[in-house]
């Protein structure tokens, strides 16, 4: 009889052990993907920034600052991708033609991302504290 009432006592054990287990493995796999998607993110950016500048700087010479901004805008949102581009209310896209440097001048383009006010991917309860506040990237070309 003592056998019966000691199981009857452990059938809910099973089940608060792989709770245990469980719920902490769920949070560092959200975790982890959350942060990758982030990192990937954050290479885009750095990427887009320099085929903006690029894009800008091998303009003819002759080519007005305007143009060269559209060119550099336009090179920023095919190259960025995850669906954000320079009008995406968290992105800030900063292209600046400037002459005193280089003998023809240069293309700074700066990209800034709030990316806990905006994250890409939905954050896990406390997984936003781990993420940057904003991410920021700045490159620059001379004009050739």
């Amino acid at each position: 009889m003592s056998r019966l009432r000691r199981r009857d006592r452990e059938t809910g054990a099973a089940a608060v052990e792989f709770a245990l287990v469980v719920l902490p493995l769920l949070i560092i796999v959200f975790g982890i993907i959350t942060f990758g998607y982030m990192l990937s993110f954050r290479q885009a950016m750095s990427q887009a920034a320099a085929e903006g500048a690029r894009a800008a700087a091998v303009a003819m010479p002759n080519t007005p600052s305007a143009e060269r901004v559209t060119r550099a805008t336009d090179a920023v949102n095919a190259a960025v991708g995850y669906g954000v581009d320079c009008d995406h209310p968290g992105m800030t896209c900063a292209i600046v033609v400037d002459s005193s440097c280089g003998a023809n001048g240069c293309i700074r383009v700066t990209l800034t991302y709030a990316y806990r006010a905006n994250p890409l991917t939905p954050l896990f309860p406390g997984l936003g504290l781990a993420m940057p506040e904003q991410l920021s990237y700045t490159a620059m070309a001379e004009v050739s």
